[in-house]
């Protein structure tokens, strides 16, 4: 990574730790039967793991659960199979600003939204998909431990033998959360 390009991640995160120290947010988990929607965050340049991510929407809208996922993809044109569908939209590296922090209507909605549950599929940690995932409005968030991080994101961490398959991580999570009958806790699981 060069100079100028950590200077500016450097600078991105001090803006994102000022944002995220006014955000208001008491996390909020009872039980898997009152999930009413997902949000998902996700590098779509990962093109394999979209068949996966298809499934798991499928399993939840058979569950009554809507699904929707904000992929962060950095290449110039969106794969075909990512357009036209109403459950998955993108941002693209011009939807960026200089310190890397998306600026785009579609993700200040999805920001904004109150999903019961955010699953954050950023394994890369890519710097655009962890400011969603710190300033979502989300009840509940989860994702992979990440002991170097200096903002606590998630309420569930989830600690998994890389690399990580998104199939196994999603049925993992669907397993704990589905064992989980509190009202506010944070927890770490390791696997």
């Amino acid at each position: 990574m060069g100079f100028f390009t950590e200077t500016r991640l450097h600078f991105g995160n001090s803006i994102l730790l000022k944002k995220a120290s006014k955000l208001v947010r008491k996390p909020y988990y009872r039980n898997f039967s009152g999930i009413r929607n997902i949000g998902i965050v996700w590098d779509a340049s990962k093109t394999n793991q979209f068949a996966s991510l298809s499934k798991f929407r499928q399993k939840m809208s058979e569950r009554n659960i809507d699904v929707n996922i904000l992929g962060y993809y950095s290449g110039k044109e969106l794969p075909d199979e990512y357009t036209a569908i109403r459950y998955l939209t993108c941002f693209r590296k011009k939807e960026v600003n200089l310190f890397y922090i998306p600026e785009s209507p579609e993700v200040n909605k999805f920001v904004n939204k109150s999903f019961s549950i955010l699953i954050d599929i950023n394994f890369d940690k890519l710097f655009p998909l962890t400011c969603i995932a710190v300033l979502s409005r989300a009840a509940f968030k989860v994702g992979l431990l990440d002991q170097e991080n200096d903002v606590h994101t998630f309420d569930l961490m989830m600690e998994l033998k890389k690399p990580v398959n998104v199939d196994d991580y999603l049925t993992h999570v669907i397993n704990y959360l589905e064992m989980i009958n509190a009202e506010s806790a944070v927890h770490t699981v390791t696997l």
